[in-house]
Order: structure tokens, then C-alpha cells, then sequence
């Protein structure tokens, strides 16, 4: 086991020190793009600026015969593009497939220095991290890199689910986690061919009436992953880490969509990807405290300033937890507002 005094040494001669806290910017939505997709390339300057993250997907949804047209595509953006305070991200291919090593030496050999977070997909355990942390740093030392590149990882298979928190321990560079409903469902073995979401025979009936036995009995839809979710909530809060939500991929059914980036926003998780420009307005509005709920943390937080004690306010009482949660909505907030100039006017900041 590796010495905790050597943690937060770079693993490289020359390679920048590891990070001791995980950034934490406004990301609720990632906003996915193909980079060699010229017609989508030409939109990623506008779209960037409505948005948190912009990632560069290099993995599955780019076809065989792309795949170096879209690293190259995304090596040309990074290069050209300014995008501000917007993150720039990627989505690499897997660490079993034959373009991964390739991926990581021409992405952080051009774009380095442009390049926030490396998205790594099918993560089994700590070892696929510990991995591509060796391997990043040796080519941070090379390529000359100022600031550590950060790795999220994908929960999308039944191992990796089952190691997530030796996944969130693996390295300081692990800056999150995303739930991959579709590979997860593969994986295992669940009877569904939906993405993300929850499925119609997945449901809980009401007991019959005594009275009237024969009477429809109502029932409710729940949701497939919300164990995954919060198992992967508590790994990543357990190390400052971020958790996301994944891919929604009804691209028609915005309520359905609007629904269940609610449940991940309430359970836990600071954003979601966008996969169609439709869903980002969504993604924005949900993982954005609601202007009433922070002018209720204001009071809350101005009435006990260092969280002590106990007050009464319209009739509720509200102590050390209740100060805690508060503090968590107005933190978000304050967050959203330094980045967001339409929230921070929403917000009276």
C-alpha cells in the first residue's frame, strides 16, 4: 500500500503536484458533442456558452471507422476555440480498447493545458485508475502540462458498481462519477433496453380494498438506478468527488427527462449530460436551486449565523441540521450566481 505521505506527490519527475481539493465549479450539465461531426463542430463556440461543461465524446457513440477523425476533430477545437469559463472535457475510449493509449498521448500532448477532466469509461476497480493516473502523469512531465488532469469515471458495469468506493479512493485526480445506465443494465443482466430512467414493469401495486376486492388497484412506476445513484453519491461525497447523472436518452420525452434529473438533483448529484440541445435548458433549471428554496437558506443561515443553538421560524424549528442543509442550497447558489448572471439576479446576489 502506497505511503499517504507520498498521496499528494507527483508520481513523475516533472509532472504537476496531484490537486488537495477537487475543484468544484457550476457543472449541471455536460453537454456531449462529436468532434467529427463537422456540422456539430461548427456549434460548439455558441454552445459553450450556455453551458458548464462541453465534452468531446471520442468513445461509443462515434462510429469504427471515426474514431481518429474525432480526436483529431477535438484536438482542432481545443486548439481553436476559446471557451472561457465553460470546462472542457473528453470522453476517451476505453482502457480494453486498441485507440485508448492513443487518445491520451495526442489529447495531452496538443491540448494538455485546455483539457479539465478525462472521462474514462467501463471503470471495473482502482486499478483501471491507478493506471491512467501513471500513465497521465508521464505524459503531464512530457508534454510540459502546468496543472494535473482530472479523471470521472463511468459506473456502468456490475464491478464497477461494486468497487465504487475503492474506484473514489484510487487517486486525487478522481474528480467524479456518472451513472452509464445502458452498459450498467448489460452488464447486469437487467431486462431493459431503455437509457436511463424508469421502466413501466417496474412498479409497486397498491393491497386490495377489503371491501372490494375485484377494484383496480393503483400502482407507480420506480426508478431502476436510484440505488446505484445513491451508492455512487455517498462514494463520491466521501472524497469530495462529484456525482452526475448520465444519459437520458428519450430525447422526445422532455418531462420524463425533467423528472428524473429532479430525483438525481434531490438525492445528491450536482449535474447530468445533455445529449440534444433540448435537454440543456432542463439540465440548468433543475440543478439550479429553486429562488425560493435559497431565499429560505438566507433566512435560515441569517438567523443562526455559525450554525448554533436553535430558532423558530414561521413556526418550524431549525438547528445545527437543518442550518447544514440550508448551507448546502446557498452554497450551490452562490456557486451558480458567480458563473450565471440571469441566477444571481434571480437570486438577489
Amino acid at each position: 500500500m502506497r505511503s499517504p505521505r507520498d498521496f499528494f506527490k507527483a508520481k513523475v519527475v516533472g509532472a504537476p503536484e496531484p490537486l488537495r481539493e477537487i475543484p468544484v465549479r457550476p457543472s449541471r450539465m455536460i453537454h456531449f458533442f462529436d468532434p467529427s461531426n463537422e456540422k456539430m463542430a461548427v456549434k460548439v463556440p455558441d454552445i459553450a456558452k450556455n453551458v458548464d461543461i462541453m465534452l468531446g465524446n471520442l468513445e461509443d457513440a462515434v462510429p469504427i471507422d471515426r474514431k481518429e477523425a474525432a480526436r483529431e476533430g477535438l484536438v482542432k477545437i481545443g486548439k481553436n476555440v476559446n471557451f472561457g469559463d465553460t470546462q472542457l472535457w473528453t470522453r476517451v475510449n476505453s482502457l480494453d480498447s486498441p485507440w485508448f493509449l492513443d487518445d491520451l498521448i495526442r489529447l495531452v500532448g496538443e491540448i494538455g493545458n485546455k483539457l479539465d477532466v478525462i472521462m474514462l469509461p467501463k471503470v471495473q476497480g482502482p486499478w483501471d485508475i491507478y493506471f491512467a493516473d501513471q500513465l497521465l502523469a508521464q505524459l503531464e512531465a512530457k508534454y510540459n502540462v502546468k496543472k494535473p488532469l482530472m479523471l470521472h469515471a463511468i459506473l456502468e458495469t456490475a464491478l464497477g458498481v461494486a468497487n465504487v468506493d475503492d474506484i473514489a479512493n484510487a487517486s486525487p485526480r478522481m474528480q467524479g462519477m456518472s451513472l452509464g445506465p445502458a452498459d450498467l443494465a448489460a452488464s447486469r443482466r437487467m431486462k431493459t433496453t431503455r437509457v436511463g430512467g424508469g421502466h413501466p414493469d417496474y412498479l409497486v401495486r397498491t393491497d386490495p380494498d377489503p371491501k372490494n376486492p375485484d377494484a383496480p388497484r393503483p400502482t407507480a412506476q420506480q426508478d431502476l438506478w436510484h440505488y446505484t445513484i445513491g451508492k455512487m453519491v455517498d462514494a463520491c461525497t466521501s472524497v469530495g468527488a462529484l456525482a452526475f447523472y448520465g444519459p437520458f436518452g428519450d430525447i422526445a420525452d422532455l418531462t420524463a427527462c425533467e423528472d428524473q434529473f429532479r430525483n438525481a438533483y434531490l438525492m445528491g448529484c450536482v449535474g447530468t449530460w445533455t445529449l440534444h440541445p433540448n435537454q440543456i435548458a432542463i439540465a440548468k433549471r433543475v440543478f439550479s436551486p429553486k429562488a425560493e428554496e435559497v431565499a429560505w437558506a438566507k433566512r435560515v443561515v441569517e438567523a443562526m449565523p455559525d450554525g448554533s443553538g436553535a430558532v423558530m421560524i414561521d413556526g418550524k424549528m431549525q438547528d445545527d441540521a437543518t442550518w447544514k442543509q440550508c448551507k448546502v442550497v446557498l452554497n450551490l447558489a452562490q456557486l451558480i450566481a458567480s458563473r450565471d448572471a440571469e441566477y444571481k439576479a434571480l437570486y438577489g446576489f
